[in-house]
């Protein structure tokens, strides 16, 4: 059985928020690239062109790509052979704590009601799995209030099928209009129950941009929506164009034959996660 110091594991997430919020991922970057190669609309390459050239001012000057340094969510994958010596979810609030004091970060976590702000960006929304192995995976994707605030959560009837499905993706979508800061990244999760699927969502925006599903039905309907939201014209920041969306991502498992469950979880341009394995 490895061992490994809680204290370790928040050092790793503390530089993790820092890389995550100053480094756009590569995939990202390479998708905005190429979506000016094939856009249209004159402004709408003007404005990728400002969104990629805000990036490399990030990485160069040690900044931050948005304002809005959002919700630390962190995925831990915890390998089976491995123990943590101390409290995990305390090393990674602490690490949390770290990254956005030390690299000068926006705190934007506050109480519901009062709107009193926690101070350090803390508590992060954590989310635990188990594998094989002796490593810890860890996953830092902040996300932002703007595109999080245009997710959506469908309880449908198993009669809806995936043309329902279909319908309330792309409803979801253009309805956020310029709200998620688009060029958008579409994560959604279909089936489990009520909290698996929007858990499904979040982990399906994960997935590398560029990368085909591994089920090709799956791999179809991901480019039927995504077709559908280019044809809808709204383009980057909806200001008109073909490149409303870089990349839509569907994770799916079974669910109770009473229910069809759909997550959207909706990601903006910048869409931070940077990974780490101890």
């Amino acid at each position: 059985m490895r061992q490994i110091e809680a204290e370790r594991i928040g050092e790793a997430v503390a530089e993790l928020c820092r890389t995550a919020n100053q480094e756009l991922p590569q995939d990202v970057y390479q998708a905005l690239e190429a979506a000016k190669a094939q856009e249209e609309s004159p402004l709408a390459v003007d404005i990728l062109d400002q969104l990629t050239r805000n990036a490399d001012l990030a990485r160069e000057e040690g900044l931050p790509i948005c304002q809005d340094t959002g919700v630390a969510v962190v995925f831990v994958e915890l390998g089976q052979e491995v123990r943590i010596k101390g409290d995990l979810y305390r090393a990674v609030d602490q690490g949390v704590c770290q990254g956005y004091e030390e690299a000068y970060l926006r705190k934007s976590v506050c109480d519901p009601f009062t709107r009193a702000n926690t101070g350090d960006n803390t508590p992060a929304v954590v989310h635990l799995s188990l594998a094989p192995g002796d490593k810890v995976r860890l996953t830092v994707a902040p996300k932002g209030g703007g595109s999080e605030n245009m997710s959506r959560l469908h309880m449908l009837k198993p009669a809806d099928g995936w043309a329902g499905c279909r319908e309330r993706i792309i409803q979801a979508a253009v309805e956020a209009g310029p709200n998620p800061c688009p060029p958008i990244i579409v994560g959604v999760g279909i089936g489990g129950n009520f909290e698996r699927s929007a858990i499904l969502a979040k982990e399906a925006l994960m997935r590398p941009l560029g990368t085909p599903n591994p089920n090709p039905d799956l791999a179809a309907k991901e480019a039927e929506i995504l077709a559908a939201l280019q044809d809808s014209g709204l383009g980057p920041q909806a200001l008109g164009g073909r490149t409303f969306a870089l990349g839509v991502h569907l994770k799916v498992q079974p669910c109770h034959i009473a229910s069809l469950p759909l997550a959207i979880n909706i990601q903006c341009h910048a869409a931070r996660h940077k990974e780490a394995v101890l």
